[in-house]
């Protein structure tokens, strides 16, 4: 930049970014740790980048700084806020950093798992309170990132409607951020989850050949990640057993059964696909578990020792809104997908020819699909030319450009004095803090004073009443 008044060069500093996570980084690494490191290899062509993570941090580059903060370490956090111009955001950033919380720099929220739907699915067989209580916070914290940030990224159009949708519930949507952009692209904007520019290539066979029971002239079928709760993958198992006469060559592989991270719990969709696979006889012959998280580097070489990806679930909210991250792979390394109807990418394989769309929850449909595409080496061609050609769609460069366009100039939210004026009722009552609150001695404290103060000795007797009926209920229906 040149100062007009004396016409001598003025440097300008470069935009200190702060980048904020919740997933070990390591050579194992979960969409949301993938997304930061990519986001952090982009924004370190133009900024100076910091990844802080609350978890384990073993990988190493010298494009941007990785810093492994304690979640009890607010103090040490203060020192990365206070450096930082912009934060960015994920998960329960603001709920373990106060530091962050109250920050007065901009803030970006990345907002591209829904991760409140998740919740519906994921904790479903706990206890009903539980189950509350955790979709509660997750509700509550969303709400925190949303009153308070100054811009927004999603991961669809679908994803941005229901972003746009609590927006508005929480006033964000208001003259001031009209007056900016009458779209609100200003406030929030689509980054979906992205691909390497180059595509994969293969350093050694990882599946055919190599685990047992699969040869080298067998035809793989893929599920590229883990199985959760608000996947189907038992549809896809009773679809291979429709196949296993017709087609003994065709073998599923589970990229993986286990999370390497110990803090994401086994989830029942685990025990249902694992029984699914011992009742039909279909394990060991037809289809595969494989019992570790491959390495990320690593996934290139599953990805191109299989023939097709595949990806079914049911319909439910967690559905409608979700990305799956896992299909971008399949695309990546050129592979079709069949998949179920219903979510964002059945429409992206639909519209490119990428693969096969099925009625969700309909096995003998999937497999007619499946057969279809790999009876025909032309429709299997066609199919993987459809895919080949979304790369160029899903590179990091191409999805992360609306962060990278505005931590170029960022910008506080037209409307962020507005918000701040009504931050105290944005709070929320002191029960929905105590509930937020780990489970705990110290929660029960908190919910014992709480209701002491409300109704005495009577109310926490009732309560506590109430907690003993609900733990008998719990034990009695684990005994039916």
């Amino acid at each position: 930049m040149t100062d007009r008044s004396t016409g001598s060069v003025i440097e300008q500093r470069r935009t200190r970014v702060l980048i904020i996570t919740g997933d070990p980084i390591r050579e194992q690494m979960a969409g949301p740790a993938i997304r930061v490191w990519n986001m952090a290899d982009l924004l370190s062509d133009f900024c100076d980048v910091r990844v802080v993570s609350w978890k384990r941090i073993e990988r190493t580059t010298d494009r941007f700084g990785l810093h492994f903060v304690h979640e009890s370490d607010d103090a040490a956090m203060v020192q990365h806020e206070q450096w930082a111009d912009v934060i960015v955001v994920q998960g329960m950033s603001f709920r373990i950093f106060p530091a962050v919380r109250t920050t007065s720099k901009i803030i970006v929220a990345d907002l591209y798992d829904p991760f409140q739907l998740e919740q519906l699915e994921q904790n479903k067989y706990e206890p009903a309170d539980a189950w509350t209580d955790e979709v509660r916070k997750a509700v509550s914290l969303l709400n925190e990132q949303v009153a308070r940030a100054d811009f927004f990224l999603c991961a669809s159009d679908r994803q941005r409607d229901l972003w746009l949708g609590n927006l508005s519930a929480m006033g964000r949507l208001n003259p001031l951020t009209y007056t900016q952009d009458e779209t609100f692209s200003a406030l929030i904007d689509i980054a979906p989850f992205g691909l390497a520019a180059e595509p994969p290539t293969a350093t050694r066979r990882a599946i055919k050949g190599v685990v047992d029971g699969i040869g080298e002239n067998d035809t793989v079928l893929l599920w590229g990640g883990g199985i959760y709760n608000w996947f189907d993958p038992v549809t896809l198992i009773e679809a291979m057993g429709l196949l296993a006469h017709e087609r003994p060559d065709v073998k599923l592989f589970f990229l993986s059964t286990t999370h390497f991270n110990p803090e994401v719990p086994e989830m029942r969709a685990i025990a249902d696909t694992v029984e699914a696979a011992e009742r039909l006889g279909l394990t060991g012959r037809t289809v595969f578990f494989n019992d570790t998280w491959v390495d990320y580097d690593d996934r290139a070489n599953y990805l191109l020792d299989a023939d097709l990806g595949v990806s079914t679930h049911l319909v439910h909210a967690e559905t409608r809104f979700s990305f799956r991250t896992r299909i971008l792979d399949c695309l990546w390394a050129g592979i079709p997908v069949v998949a179920s109807d219903g979510d964002a990418f059945s429409d992206i394989i639909r519209g490119a020819g990428a693969g096969r769309v099925v009625e969700p929850g309909d096995p003998r449909a999937l497999a007619e699909a499946i057969l279809e595409l790999l009876s025909s080496p032309e429709s299997m061609a066609d199919a993987a030319a459809g895919a080949r050609a979304l790369r160029e769609r899903f590179v990091w460069s191409q999805t992360l450009r609306p962060l990278l366009e505005f931590c170029a100039a960022p910008r506080p939210a037209a409307d962020r004095e507005l918000m701040a004026q009504r931050s105290g009722s944005m709070a929320g009552s002191r029960f929905e803090q105590i509930l937020l609150m780990p489970r705990g001695r110290r929660r029960d404290l908190a919910l014992f004073a709480y209701y002491l103060r409300r109704g005495g000795l009577d109310l926490v007797r009732e309560k506590m009443s109430e907690r003993r009926g609900r733990l008998g209920e719990d034990r009695h229906a684990g005994d039916q």
